[in-house]
């Protein structure tokens, strides 16, 4: 039982009404990206790059421009001469000539799977036939496809003009003189004397860490229609995280206005951070130009897998020393990040969330961007952190043991705690990183015996810092007291739900009264995507703003049938009385009804940046097996706490907390991108792809701890993300507890385990 539910603090805040949206979803009403259908509607396909790395010599298109129901063909010479520039499109910047070379690659391609031409015909097969009549000629070029070899100063360079630098603007002018490189950027946070902090030391480990490519695993495909139409407006149909974003870049690459483009953000079937660039939208928008009708683009599973952003492989080493008594004394991180094909991977995000949860003095962190001939990377749930954590955690886990302290014990030494500073020099607000690792150490399943040979016992710890960013929301009063309410935010999670609970509360009327909907670009204000862990914080801050102005116009408007002044009214819990005679009174919906009397409809908008954002702690036990003649492991018990803030719909945390557990459990025990030694993915499909299905899980156990955040008027948290950090290093640390081997690779495959047991030879 959570804190809001013992309490009872609120009387909507911390219930489990039912999904306003589910009834639509499990019934087969609500509409996809897929769904859209219109009259004259073309099929667009897009010819990919067969080679990971290659100089495009010439594309020629007249043969597939003359198959009868081909009607237009659209490659990079179509798209407008962009300038080298970085755009603001929500969660992240972006530079916009690199994002319309990944949407159509220019004079080189860098990935197999890399966008060359896309053709719109009268029907999808149609347009399939058309891409094998177009012929391309490439120079085929060495591919890169690691960044330990990216790195190397006689690697092949992706971009010849790039230079290492540690702002946005990363591409060399023609009088630079800078060394040319494959790391695009460097960044590097510091603190204390490193020297003297491991001189203090009594135990010291350093070890080296790598990871896999790994997806994000959505169920439904990218996908967007898009009709431009005589009018010269572009209006785009897609399945989107940030209809906002979309619209940016869209403008953009063609070079048009923002207003000429509206965006309608389509139920989403799952993104996880992936669906905030825009891939298909310009193309179709150019074809459908070309053409004179809508044209729709739905990518298959191996262009999901081989087209989009994947998550950065890594390469880590972690180097961390503490005292006698297991205080830590200095910590040393150097991390590098693949980008794929272009720069920008979220290494700035591990190496500032990677030591979070400890305070640390002397400390040095440094972080490598690195290109590589792979898909360029996205966002994947908590962004760089669980890998920068499963180096740290796995390391500090070793550290322990060499203390001679209980794994939970040595975090409490170290716990961060409010005031403590991140590696960015932020201080920490109020947080409950200590709470959680207490509520770790007092759970039954920590104390619980492991029974049988080859099983162990794991602990992490993870850390996520949350957005915040601009919402917008409207609101208006219908004759029934109910309330329409229309945000920005694309709802991926149930934050549709927890907006409208935010609203309810305020207003005090029932959780079910409120009809809570997603608008578009032009009905709607601007608004942030959904990621960052910032929806049901933020938009639920704007709509708060939008009761509280609802609230005080119908204050007025009780006052006017009290027959009083406004400011002889009160309200409590939806009930409108008289300060000097609470015997006569109004209930909200009865002020709803009379307000086309009492002068005209209601209605409010209202807009959230909010600053104060409540970071969040994730702690996991978690129980596993090991097979020593298959090298199989088995997930046995898993407990995931966490501290949620308030969490508004108790049901709904619960959901993310699992959700991100069972990824960062395929994370860690299955999930890669193979490759061959051509850059080429060998397992672009969900049968080959391994993510866990309910046969490999047991229940998932939640904790929910109840911190509230200062900066909310609910005491909100972001919840959605950090559960998918502590997984990786928990799971790695009970399969050391198992077998006596620590784990510095994921996934931990069975042929990894049996490679590290020395069973098997491990490969080159």
């Amino acid at each position: 039982m959570t804190t809001t539910e013992a309490t009872g603090k609120y009387d909507v805040i911390g219930t489990r009404p039912i999904r306003h949206d589910g009834l639509d979803k499990v019934t087969g009403r609500a509409r996809y990206g897929a769904d859209v259908v219109q009259s004259d509607l073309l099929h667009a396909k897009i010819l990919r790059s067969p080679h990971a790395h290659a100089r495009i010599l010439s594309i020629d298109t007249q043969k597939a421009e003359a198959l009868p129901g081909v009607k237009a063909i659209v490659t990079s010479a179509d798209l407008p001469i962009i300038k080298d520039q970085m755009i603001d499109f929500g969660e992240t910047l972006g530079n916009i000539r690199l994002l319309a070379e990944n949407a159509l690659a220019h004079e080189k391609v860098f990935y197999k799977g890399h966008a060359i031409a896309a053709i719109a015909a009268t029907d999808a097969h149609i347009a399939e036939a058309a891409l094998d009549l177009i012929e391309v000629t490439y120079e085929t070029l060495t591919p890169v496809l690691n960044a330990s070899d990216a790195m190397q100063e006689n690697a092949p360079l992706l971009h010849e003009k790039m230079t290492t630098r540690s702002v946005a603007e990363r591409f060399a002018r023609g009088d630079d003189t800078g060394q040319k490189s494959n790391v695009s950027s460097h960044l590097q946070f510091k603190n204390g004397d490193l020297d003297a902090g491991f001189g203090k030391a009594t135990h010291i480990v350093e070890r080296e860490f790598t990871t896999s490519t790994v997806h994000q695993g959505y169920i439904e495909p990218h996908t967007a229609t898009v009709y431009w139409g005589t009018d010269e407006h572009i209006r785009v149909w897609t399945s989107t995280q940030g209809p906002f974003g979309v619209r940016t870049q869209t403008a953009a690459m063609l070079g048009v206005p923002e207003s000429r483009v509206t965006v309608y953000p389509m139920e989403i079937g799952g993104g996880f951070g992936a669906k905030i660039n825009a891939y298909l939208a310009p193309l179709c928008a150019i074809l459908s130009r070309k053409s004179g009708h809508p044209v729709k683009a739905v990518m298959t599973r191996s262009e999901v897998f081989e087209a989009t952003g994947p998550t950065s492989a890594t390469l880590m080493k972690a180097k961390i020393g503490c005292d006698e008594s297991g205080i830590i004394t200095a910590a040393e991180l150097w991390l590098a990040y693949e980008a794929g094909a272009y720069p920008g991977s979220p290494v700035g995000a591990g190496a500032t969330t990677a030591l979070a949860p400890y305070k640390i003095e002397n400390f040095l962190i440094d972080g490598f961007d690195v290109v590589v001939n792979k898909p360029k990377v996205a966002a994947y749930r908590a962004p760089g952190s669980p890998q920068a954590a499963y180096a740290v955690e796995s390391t500090i886990d070793e550290l322990a043991e060499k203390a001679g302290l209980d794994p939970i014990d040595f975090r409490l030494k170290n716990a961060a705690e409010e005031g403590d500073r991140l590696p960015t020099g932020v201080p920490l607000p109020l947080v409950g990183c200590r709470d959680v690792e207490e509520a770790l150490k007092n759970h039954p399943h920590y104390s619980a015996p492991i029974e049988g040979p080859n099983r162990g016992r794991g602990v992490a710890m993870g850390f996520w810092f949350n957005g915040g960013n601009q919402s917008s929301v409207t609101m208006n009063v219908n004759s029934d007291g109910t309330i329409t309410l229309v945000s920005g935010s694309v709802d991926i999670g149930g934050t549709r739900a927890a907006v409208a609970m935010q609203a309810a509360e305020t207003l005090g009327i029932a959780a079910e009264d409120v009809q809570p909907s997603v608008g578009d670009t032009d009905t709607i204000g601007w608004t942030g995507p959904t990621g960052g862990s910032r929806v049901a914080f933020s938009t639920g801050i704007a709509a708060i703003n939008a009761a509280e102005e609802i609230k005080k116009e119908m204050i007025k408007r009780a006052a006017i049938l009290l027959e009083t002044e406004a400011d002889n009214v009160v309200e409590e819990k939806g009930t409108f009385s008289k300060k000097d005679d609470s015997s006569v009174s109004l209930t909200f919906q009865e002020i709803a009804k009379a307000q086309l009397k009492t002068g005209g409809p209601i209605s409010a908008s209202a807009a959230s940046n909010p600053t104060k954002v409540g970071p969040a702690y994730a702690g996991n036990i978690v129980d596993v097996e090991v097979d020593p003649e298959t090298g199989k492991v088995d997930i046995l018990r898993y407990t995931v706490i966490q501290d949620v803030g308030t969490a508004a719909h108790p049901s709904y945390v619960e959901g993310q907390l699992q959700g991100g557990t069972v990824q960062g459990i395929g994370w860690a025990l299955n999930e890669e991108y193979v490759w061959s030694g051509e850059g080429k993915m060998a397992n672009s499909s969900f049968l080959d792809y391994r993510m866990p299905t309910a046969f490999d899980l047991p229940m998932i156990d939640t904790e929910l701890i109840e911190i509230p955040n200062p900066g909310h008027p609910y005491g909100l948290r972001g919840v959605g993300e950090v559960p998918l950090v502590p997984p990786l290093a928990a799971i790695a640390n009970a399969v050391y507890d198992a077998i006596g081997v620590r784990q510095q690779h994921l996934p931990i495959s069975p042929q990894n385990v049996l490679e590290s047991l020395g069973t098997i030879p491990a490969e080159e």
